[in-house]
């Protein structure tokens, strides 16, 4: 009903581990250190926002410049 088609990755290929990777490395870099984190509360208060910000808004060199969502609206259109 959704029109999406099923992508596999086999479980700890070099393409399924380069993608988390490159995850990790984004989220710390571009949210966890500019924050200031006094205590874990504060981390797990903030994570669901920067999950929001990197699918909405956060730019993406890989998808030009786009955040994945705006990258997936472009391919349904």
């Amino acid at each position: 009903a959704l029109n999406m088609k099923a992508c596999f990755t086999p479980v700890a290929s070099p393409e399924s581990n380069g993608m988390s990777e490159a995850f990790v490395k984004t989220l710390k870099r571009d949210y966890v250190r500019i924050t200031p984190l006094p205590d874990a509360q504060t981390a797990l208060g903030l994570i669901d926002g920067w999950f929001e910000d990197y699918n909405e808004i956060h730019p993406h060199s890989g998808l030009k410049m786009r955040s994945p969502r705006e990258f997936i609206r472009a391919q349904n259109q």
